[in-house]
């Protein structure tokens, strides 16, 4: 009796409103699409949905899953970058980047040629145009002309949260986006036929010993090593530093034809040198001449290499991140290491030149003094007296 009552009910229920069968199914449909639109989020940490909130607070782009990028690069499937790097360098880090992710059809890579190359390139983009481009080589005397033409990507946000494999210390943490993938270090080259292991200076103030005045050593007229020494030594030791460098008559050089020549039987010393430089300089002699040294010399100079960045107008922008969250991974690291040689992030853990500076001083132009590069280098260049290269 009480279930027929009931089932009375029911039928008055649904004639008095004939549509609620599809009332309910709408709303269904409505909460379905709400639901699995909120889905990446939902299933995200709790801390990474507050970073996200915070993130795009700012006007970021905080994305919370790897699977998401993932799926959002299916879609886009190609690259376009400029890179900083060898060709050899980089095609193997092609090659591995694709073999990861196999979805990726054709990737386009153009090389940065020269210290004018990165200026070219900002007036392309204030006039508008180099907009092919997902990701390039951001300039450390450029980086920040080049931060309004960069997509605000929350890299570092991501990276903290663990849903970019990127150690933190490799992102630059005023603009979020920029991440180094590569160190330098600075050296002692010498020639070991001219000079016995114990006869090399063993601390950078030994350069200014008597015994070394008058063209006893090279040294760069792009002072990059200089300016790496600045952290370590402050500002105003440094430039007295390089006007006593002055004074002992080095031979004035630039780039990397002298290590060559040492590593063949010519020249003496190369004060600040390249280490990755100065390592292949000594790896392609070696075959013939084992004559190349490249002394580690403390405090050792570090400067942060190989800045990348997302185009804002970037077309296959997730493809972008995924390509540089795998330059930090261990393998891309190996790879810089195997060909550049030895220019891996000291950031990187286990990397060849993690493990090389591990325990050792180190005075590093990173990511809180590198804004002052290139008033640094003019004040060098100053101290210096303004030299030339000489021919040799």
């Amino acid at each position: 009796m009480e279930e027929q009552k009931a089932a009375s009910t029911h039928k008055k229920l649904i004639r008095r409103c004939p549509m609620a069968i599809r009332c309910w199914a709408g709303i269904g449909l409505i909460l379905t699409v709400y639901f699995l639109t909120l889905r990446p989020a939902l299933g995200a940490d709790p801390s990474s949905v507050r970073a996200k909130q915070k993130a795009e607070s700012e006007g970021y782009v905080f994305i919370t899953s790897h699977d998401e990028i993932v799926e959002k690069a299916k879609r886009e499937g190609k690259l376009a970058v400029i890179r900083g790097l060898q060709s050899e360098t980089n095609q193997a880090l092609i090659s591995a980047f694709r073999q990861k992710y196999s979805f990726i059809t054709d990737v386009t890579e153009f090389e940065f040629k020269g210290t004018e190359a990165p200026q070219r390139f900002i007036l392309e983009l204030q006039a508008g145009k180099g907009r092919e481009w997902d990701a390039f080589d951001v300039a450390a005397e450029l980086h920040d002309e080049f931060l309004p033409y960069l997509k605000k990507f929350d890299v570092l946000g991501m990276a903290r949260e663990g849903i970019l494999a990127i150690p933190i210390e490799m992102v630059d943490p005023k603009s979020r986006s920029v991440v180094s993938i590569a160190s330098v270090l600075h050296v002692v080259a010498y020639n070991k036929k001219a000079i016995s292991e114990d006869k090399v200076p063993k601390s950078w103030e030994d350069f200014l010993n008597p015994e070394l005045k008058g063209k006893k050593f090279m040294t760069d007229i792009r002072p990059q090593g200089f300016a790496a020494l600045a952290p370590g030594m402050g500002e105003q030791r440094m430039l007295e530093y390089a006007r006593k460098i002055r004074e002992q008559q080095p031979i004035w050089v630039r780039g990397t034809k002298p290590l060559t020549d040492i590593a063949t039987g010519e020249g003496t010393m190369y004060h600040l040198a390249q280490y990755h430089s100065c390592m292949r300089a000594r790896e392609k002699a070696l075959r013939m001449f084992d004559i190349a040294g490249c002394k580690i010399t403390e405090p050792v100079p570090v400067r942060l290499g190989e800045r990348t960045g997302i185009s804002l107008f970037a077309a296959h922008p997730h493809v972008a991140l995924l390509w540089i969250e795998f330059q930090a991974s261990a393998t891309a690291q190996q790879i810089i290491d195997r060909h550049e040689p030895l220019r891996s992030s000291i950031y990187a853990p286990g990397s060849e030149l993690n493990k090389l500076v591990k325990g050792k001083q180190l005075t590093v132009n990173d990511w809180r003094t590198f804004h002052n590069t290139e008033r640094w280098m003019k004040l060098i260049v100053n101290a210096f007296g303004l030299p030339q290269a000489e021919t040799r």
